[in-house]
């Protein structure tokens, strides 16, 4: 035993490491763990990067996979912004007073999401797309008083999950209204037959699952009884009509699209918006403008309308934290780009996906894309050849292809949600096509 060892025995009172251990009865303990011998921290470095280097990452897979997260490209400056220690460790604004920078970038982000969704009001942010929906559908149940949710079939099973899941203890009920094999487009008639009495709110997506433009929002508007429920991609926005500029009532999305980069499993930022009149049903916190004491302009967190705050039963969602960090990537993207520049980046990424789905359908033995719509940044390709060996043959290549359709979808056949953003370089879309080419 060193002397250091025997040091901190001594400073213990200890007679031995055993009596470290005197608590825990002698017949569940283990004689030590089969561990290699120490090594240096350079040697730790050496071996774990030997390990990593077995991973390929998206700057050497290029990669078509998308279904709700995107690859954008995310300028320094956002990244230098996030950084910043008053951002990246700060938590809760409690202290107003010390915590006016935080606070005012979250209203900025509040700000740029009600211009880009039409909205009155919007609160700092969700967990993700997914949850956001949830508390949604909660809140509409909350507003009307009815706990019927009709939603779309076109939509990712992973946020069907979740939403089934936020529902559950508040006996939420779901209708799945199809979509149009043609178009992709929500079935109208289908809807009108789904939605009654006790309709709480119709839920739909634009541009939708398959990446399809719905040009029948105003139609939908009217045959929803209940609250229309918006679900969008932040950044296509930036070139389309704001949900609230067709009646919607509350808006939800994915924001990562917006300055925050892909990850394996997160973190995500779920946007949240809604009309005035509903903004006391808001789960989580907004933050809004007041005066000081000096009469000067300053910044305050308005609503908190979460358990932590407020009586439990009278809390509007027991959700405890919020995306901040992302929110102010979110917002420093947004300012940076400014309003040209999305709308240039959602042109681009309009102009790209049509741009390859045609490419794709000069292929022998590809459909793309599969429905007779306008698309947004992705789009739905129909293999002669079953997908998964499509597939197989990419990641050969060094390519990753699109999100497998056929176990949720297996009407469309063999079929796959592929997606392409500004990232992707003329030689990833030729790599892609020689390698769909080869494909036998």
């Amino acid at each position: 035993m060193s002397w250091e060892e025997l040091e901190m025995l001594r400073a213990l009172g200890l007679a031995s490491v055993d009596d470290l251990f005197a608590d825990i009865p002698a017949e569940v303990r283990v004689d030590g763990l089969s561990l290699p011998p120490g090594v240096s921290e350079q040697e730790v470095v050496d071996r774990v990067s030997a390990i990593l280097r077995k991973n390929r990452v998206g700057r050497d897979l290029p990669t078509f996979l998308g279904a709700g997260l995107y690859d954008h490209f995310v300028p320094a400056a956002v990244r230098a912004i996030v950084s910043r220690s008053e951002f990246y460790t700060s938590y809760t604004p409690y202290q107003a007073e010390l915590s006016q920078g935080i606070l005012q970038a979250l209203f900025e982000y509040q700000s740029m999401i009600c211009e880009l969704t039409g909205m009155d009001g919007a609160n700092t942010s969700m967990y993700d797309g997914s949850t956001a929906l949830g508390e949604a559908a909660l809140m509409a149940a909350r507003i009307t008083g009815k706990r019927e949710i009709v939603l779309p079939r076109a939509l990712h099973w992973e946020r069907r999950q979740v939403l089934e899941s936020y529902g559950r203890g508040s006996g939420l009920r779901y209708k799945a209204v199809p979509y149009e094999r043609a178009t992709g487009k929500l079935d109208l008639a289908a809807l009108k037959d789904a939605v009654g009495p006790e309709t709480a709110a119709v839920y739909i997506e634009n541009p939708n699952f398959f990446g399809v433009f719905d040009d029948q929002v105003e139609e939908i508007r009217r045959i929803a009884p209940g609250l229309l429920i918006v679900g969008v991609n932040p950044l296509s926005l930036a070139v389309t009509r704001a949900p609230g500029d067709y009646g919607a009532d509350i808006v939800i999305g994915e924001g990562q699209p917006l300055g925050n980069p892909p990850q394996f499993g997160g973190p995500l930022l779920g946007v949240f918006a809604c009309k005035e009149e509903y903004i006391r049903k808001v789960p989580g916190r907004v933050i809004g403008t007041t005066r000081d004491a000096n009469g000067r302009r300053a910044f305050a967190m308005t609503l908190q309308s979460r358990e932590q705050h407020i009586r439990r039963e009278k809390a509007m969602s027991n959700i405890c934290t919020n995306e901040t960090l992302l929110a102010v990537a979110s917002a420093a993207y947004m300012a940076i780009l400014g309003a040209n520049g999305l709308r240039r980046l959602a042109e681009e990424n309009i102009e790209r996906a049509r741009d390859l789905a045609e490419r794709i359908s000069e292929i022998p033995g590809y459909t793309a894309p599969v429905f007779d719509a306008h698309h947004f940044n992705e789009f739905v390709v129909r293999s002669e050849t079953a997908y998964a060996r499509v597939h197989e043959t990419l990641l050969r290549e060094g390519l990753h292809g699109g999100l497998p359709l056929e176990r949720h979808f297996p009407e469309l056949g063999d079929a796959a949600l592929f997606a392409t953003t500004e990232v992707h370089r003329p030689e990833d879309y030729d790599r892609l096509a020689a390698a769909l080419g080869a494909v036998r």
